[in-house]
Formats: C-alpha cells, structure tokens, sequence
C-alpha cells in the first residue's frame, strides 16, 4: 500500500509539473482523457511505475482534474505539490458491477440498447458488527474497523475508496453520496453565535461545547516535547517522542471533526434556516509578532488566543452545515451582535458585564450573553447602527460624547441588499 501511495503522489506531481511549465498557446493544457494516454505510455518506459496498478494511477489523475476544475470554488486554490510522509494516500475505483438505480429508486436504463446500466462498486464484506474487509488491488483482502455509522447495518454500496495513512495508522473511506435531507420535513430558524469559552450558543437555549484535549493528555504532550527536545539529534528516542506526540495531538483532531460532523447533521436535520454570524477566521487568527522595525505586543497571548480559537472548529462547522443544508444556510454580520439587547434592540457597550453575564441598561433584561447574542443572530439583527440620538431609549442612558449607546434598531437592518 505503500508504494501505491508512492505511485500516487509521483503521478500527482507529474501532473502538476504538466501544467505549472505548460506554455499557453494554441493548444491548451493536456485534460484527463490525453493524460491517461500518456501515462500508458509511460508505464511502458519506466519499469517502477509498470510495477503499480493501473486503475490507481489512473484515480490520481482524476482526483487532479477534478481539483484543477474546482480551484475557483473549493477554496483550495492551483493543485499543489504532494509530499512523502505528508501526503500518504491513494484512491481506488471498484471493480465488482452492480445495477444503478435512479434518485426516485428506479433502474437507470441505457437510451440506445434499453438495458439497466451497470455501475463500478468496491468489493467489501462485513465480517460482524465491529469488523470488515475490502480488497484493495495488489494487496488481497484488507481487514478494518468499521466506524459508527457501519455497525448494525448492511454496508452501503460504494463506487470508489480512498486509502490513507497518518499517524502510523491507515484509514479507508468510502465515497457514498449521502441522502440530502428534505428542507420541508424541518422547520423553524436558528441562531448560532460561536465563541472560545462557548463552541456553539444556540438561540434555543443551548449550548455545545467542542471536545478537547483533557489535561493528562497535555502534560502527557508536554513531557515527550521534553524528552524530544534532550534528546540526540537523529536518534531514535527523538523520532519517538515525536511520533507520541503527533499521535496525542492527532487525538484531539479527530475529537474536533467528529463533534462538527454530529453537530452540522444535527443542525441540517432539524432547522429550516440555520444563521452563522460572520466572521473573518483568517484575520481573526493572525499572527501579532509584527516586524523587526515594529514588533507587536503581547505576542504570546496572541499565540494563545489564536491556538483556542483554532481548536473549536468554527469554520469546519460552518461548511460542514452549508454542504449538509445547501442554500439554507445565512451569514449575519458581527458587529454589535453582542453589544445589542435581543429584547428592546438598545446597544450599549456597558450592557455586557462579562464574557457570560449580559444586562440591558435600557430596560433591565438579563441574559446570558451567549444565548443573547445568538438569539440576535437568528433575527439577522447585525452591522452597523444609525448615528445615535442625543437621549436614551427609556429616558435610563442618556447619549454622550463618549458613550456607545445607540437607539433600537428594527430587524431589517444588517440584511445585505445585494
């Protein structure tokens, strides 16, 4: 499997080599059907990657064309170079032919001969609930794990899997194309304020918190960091030490993944309307060391802050729920949705007395501040107010020069106009 993984990533990177060094002109760059051919080619020359199987090589070629013809859309950007150690992984299509069936479970028929249409499926077998075997080419039959969703059930069918290794340990997934869920089966809208101390504060009431590292297993990191750092260069207590470490930190990921995975189905099977508040991630995490000429202060702290916010997965949250629920999902601009009394719409910085305490100098209203900047969140309440008056809603805040209190703002404001 290793060195499909090799054949892999050389394929990958021939590929990408093509098109960094292709010269526009009248001809444009190579697709995947000319590719295919040229690898053909290659295999003939080149006795290592004859050694490969075909249809993996092949799948790698796709995988480039499909990301090539995604970059504007996935965020991604240009595919990239893959790296040994990093990139460990290869796709393979199934070989067993199965009957496709249509969304509305009717045999897809052929136009020209009539016939039912015969799709690509990978051989698997389930051994009992825990276990499980797929045959991967040149390697026979592989045993492996079954995750949640497996256990209990028969395992749906899959056209193509993908085969990686991290942290010294393999995973396989399956590409089965999930059941999207029926917007008119939900309803209702909700408010979803994301923070640091809060994962998640949703304007029903609750609250979800994205798992972490407990404090053992910090220490834990913390120790073979040590051990690592006195150890001899290139000896093989430095490797080990290491290795420990990326398997405890590889621990908190998976935890993070999982919690977003559950908690954007969650959100996708039960609201109609599921409103973000926006925020700008990448900016939010920047480094604040600065320059030689102009260093920055409280760099650590900094440091710090970005590591928490990093570690509750708001941005994964966030896509993970727009790919489940496509077109359901809204952004809220940010500003003032914290400041803002979801009750009579007064804003006042003095409003928040502390990062879970928030009580409304208008009209009294207390709340948790989570749950009340949410709850503006699922009203689109956002952006910036009108210039303030000169008198306080209430007649109880009065308007100063240096006051941030501003008048109650109707729920409309903060809706983009195009």
């Amino acid at each position: 499997m290793l060195l499909h993984c090799a054949h892999a990533r050389y394929v990958w990177n021939l590929a990408v080599e093509q098109h960094t060094h292709w010269k526009p002109g009248r001809r444009s760059a190579p697709g995947f059907a000319e590719q295919c051919r040229q690898l053909t080619a290659a295999r003939r020359e080149n006795e290592w990657l004859a050694a490969g199987n075909a249809d993996v090589q092949q799948q790698a070629l796709k995988d480039f064309a499909n990301a090539r013809n995604a970059r504007f859309t996935s965020g991604f950007g240009e595919p990239t170079w893959r790296r040994k150690h990093v990139h460990e992984g290869f796709r393979v299509i199934g070989t067993e032919r199965v009957p496709e069936y249509g969304p509305d479970g009717q045999p897809k028929l052929n136009p020209k001969t009539g016939k039912q249409v015969l799709g690509r499926s990978a051989v698997v077998q389930k051994l009992n609930r825990r276990w499980a075997q797929v045959k991967v080419p040149g390697c026979g039959w592989v045993r492996f794990r079954l995750s949640a969703k497996g256990k209990g059930g028969r395992l749906p069918a899959a056209k193509t899997f993908r085969v990686t290794f991290r942290n010294g340990q393999w995973y396989v997934a399956f590409a089965v194309v999930p059941e999207r869920v029926d917007a008119s089966a939900v309803t209702g809208v909700i408010g979803i304020d994301r923070g640091v101390k809060i994962t998640a504060a949703l304007s029903d009431g609750r609250k979800l918190t994205c798992p972490q590292l407990t404090v053992k297993e910090r220490a834990q990191i913390r120790k073979h960091e040590r051990r690592a750092a006195r150890a001899p260069k290139g000896s093989a207590l430095k490797s080990a030490a290491y290795a420990k470490v990326t398997e405890l930190k590889a621990r908190g990921v998976n935890r993070r993944k999982d919690w977003c995975e559950k908690t954007s189905t969650m959100l996708a099977r039960t609201y109609e309307v599921i409103r973000f508040e926006k925020l700008h991630i990448r900016n939010m995490t920047r480094s604040a060391k600065g320059t030689v000429e102009q260093p920055g202060r409280n760099v650590r702290q900094k440091a710090g802050l970005n590591r928490g916010i990093l570690a509750q997965g708001w941005g994964l949250l966030r896509r993970r729920t727009e790919q489940k629920a496509p077109g359901r999902v809204e952004d809220v601009p940010a500003p003032y949705t914290s400041l803002r009394c979801s009750a009579c719409g007064w804003i006042e910085k003095k409003s928040r007395k502390s990062q879970a305490d928030f009580v409304c100098v208008s009209c009294g209203f207390t709340c948790n501040a989570d749950e009340n900047a949410s709850i503006n969140v699922a009203a689109g309440q956002g952006g910036i107010p009108r210039p303030r008056r000169s008198v306080g809603a209430g007649g109880v805040t009065a308007a100063t020069s240096r006051s941030s209190a501003r008048e109650p703002q109707p729920a409309w404001v903060g809706i983009p106009l195009f």
